[in-house]
């Protein structure tokens, strides 16, 4: 039997491999919903969006394309097509054939409406259909739409003989900036700075006011660039203030700190900006930190976890009771880990509370609380009042003090699986910090199941990286001592699609301690981090610098990035 003659969901159940059950339990919720069945099965956590692209292939015969550049596509044709229909509809048409076939980047065609409203456009064309991803098709609207590589510093010059429209009114319900062509011109500029940075993939926009000049500049990859001229010091404050008014924040207030938070859709896509002002010598300086409004990124299995630790994790997280930590540093992902973790078991039949500080992403079917110190709602209050909400899952955002990790533990104590993150270097050390902190090690052994050290390590530019063949002193240093030649390695280069960086995004190293009953007797008795480290080891685990060594092995990092972002600690990689 061809693929044609079958249905979508038999297609996936035959091209993934789940069972006749779960394809079942799916039909039964999108007959509730009304969704379609991928939805369904995307939901579950079945399928992934590329599989349901692949399955739509054998079925429909279509073409799938991986990605799409700007010179893939002609401006001619996308001027006759309003933004706001290539993103509702998730639509682009490309560019015109041999044939006079007009080519068309789709990720539903099964939704046929607005093919028809397109083909109208174009005057009756025959059309090609090509599939594309979501992602990358939202990705190629905002870059063929966009307004060119100069335009934020023509803005800035323009900005400066008309600053009238500082205090209008912002609307509650985002409007796409892409769309928002008949500003003032700091409006526009502003808004195109926030472009710019989403085209740019910047998780923070710092503008820095100096002496003659206001500095811009985007962390990338945890890397800060300055991607456009300085503008003029005249903006400063018609920048700022701007820019405070989208965040709800005082614009004459300007002698203290303020932190805020602004509503965005940028290019279809919805984000929630952390905005942060502190007063310095030349004025004030912001700092915007961009979080995109998606579940798509919370996902086990897209942070870089090993397949032994994945599963490991996937269990831990079903237990009924218990503490599970994250530890890292500012900005190694623990926010993100805990909340794919809430993701996978977020279902109807679990009460799910968190209490965090801000509340950073906000996730459907979760009750999130935000602390505030200065009204008396700490953690250790909140998370007293949350254990009166009959909660199974509760996430504290952070273990700072002794009342906390003490309210924790009573938690994890009294049947409820409890989450939380420290800032440790390594998983061993989450418990002599718990230690220091006062509690007692008994409990600390009795309640704690798991902890689960990271760092982000940039990942190499699969167009431009460049294999080399490494000294023996570079593959001691992250404990490949013993290598077997010949084995590929790569290193960063140089090219257009990773903005000559030669790294192309982030992925996560980790390091899973089990608290089993060897560690935890070891634990009671107060041994060192370091004796609980070289025990953990030989009980299975792989440090940090070692899941790193694995994932240069992979091709997927360099051993310069492991090292930067790993202490030396002297365990080699079984290869």
């Amino acid at each position: 039997m061809n693929a044609t003659s079958l249905d979508l969901g038999e297609i996936l159940r035959r091209n993934v491999g789940f069972s006749d059950e779960q394809l079942a339990a799916a039909r039964q919720e999108q007959a509730k919903t009304g969704d379609r069945l991928t939805d369904a099965l995307l939901a579950a956590g079945q399928v992934t969006a590329d599989q349901v692209l692949e399955a739509l292939s054998q079925q429909l015969g279509l073409r799938i394309r991986a990605q799409i550049d700007r010179t893939d596509v002609d401006e001619a044709l996308i001027q006759r097509v309003p933004i706001a229909f290539a993103k509702s509809h998730l639509i682009l048409p490309l560019h015109r054939d041999s044939g006079d076939r007009v080519h068309v980047a789709v990720v539903n065609p099964l939704n046929t409406a607005p093919l028809d409203d397109l083909r109208l456009l174009f005057d009756g064309a025959d059309f090609e259909i090509e599939l594309v991803n979501q992602r990358t098709l939202l990705g190629a609207i905002n870059e063929v739409y966009d307004r060119g590589p100069g335009e934020t510093d023509a803005l800035a010059e323009d900005a400066a003989d008309d600053l009238n429209a500082l205090a209008a009114e912002i609307s509650h319900e985002p409007q796409d900036l892409l769309e928002a062509a008949d500003e003032s011109p700091i409006i526009k500029l502003v808004n195109s700075l926030l472009q710019h940075a989403v085209k740019e993939r910047a998780s923070d926009i710092h503008l820095e006011p100096f002496e003659g000049e206001i500095r811009i500049r985007f962390r990338i990859d945890d890397v800060l660039y300055e991607p456009i001229k300085p503008l003029s010091r005249a903006l400063q404050s018609s920048i700022v203030s701007r820019i405070k008014i989208m965040g709800g924040l005082n614009i004459a207030e300007r002698r203290l700190p303020q932190d805020g938070r602004i509503r965005l859709k940028i290019a279809g896509r919805d984000y929630d900006v952390r905005l942060s002002t502190v007063p310095v010598t030349h004025g004030e300086r912001v700092v915007l930190r961009l979080l995109p409004r998606t579940q798509e990124m919370f996902n086990l299995t897209r942070l870089g976890l090993g397949e032994r630790p994945l599963k490991r994790i996937e269990r831990l997280i079903t237990r009924p009771h218990g503490i599970i930590l994250v530890t890292g540093p500012t900005g190694s992902g623990k926010t993100t880990t805990l909340y794919a973790a809430l993701s996978t078991i977020n279902a109807t039949d679990k009460n799910i509370i968190t209490i965090e500080d801000p509340v950073e992403i906000q996730m459907h079917g979760i009750g999130q609380i935000e602390v505030h110190p200065k009204i008396g709602l700490t953690f250790a209050t909140g998370l007293r009042s949350v254990l009166r909400q009959d909660p199974n899952v509760i996430l504290v955002g952070e273990i700072r003090d002794r009342e906390t990790a003490e309210v924790a533990i009573q938690a994890s104590l009294t049947g409820h699986l409890v989450f939380s993150t420290l800032h440790t270097n390594d998983a061993p050390s989450a418990i002599t910090r718990l230690v220091d902190m006062g509690v007692e090690p008994f409990l600390v052994g009795s309640s704690l199941v798991a902890v689960l050290a990271q760092r982000l390590v940039r990942v190499l530019c699969t167009e431009c990286r460049e294999a080399y063949e490494p000294s023996d002193g570079d593959l001691r240093e992250i404990g490949l001592s013993a290598v077997e030649r010949p084995l590929q390695f790569y290193r960063p280069a140089s090219c257009a699609a990773c903005n000559h960086t030669g790294y192309l995004g982030r992925l996560g190293i980790f390091e899973l301690m089990i608290v089993d009953d060897d560690i935890r007797p070891m634990i009671s008795q107060s041994v060192d981090s370091k004796t609980l480290k070289l025990q953990a080891v030989r009980k299975g685990m792989e440090t940090l610098r070692s899941d790193g060594a694995r994932k240069v092995l992979q091709g997927i990092t360099s051993i310069a990035e492991i090292l930067r972002a790993t202490e030396d600690e002297g365990a080699a990689v079984e290869i």
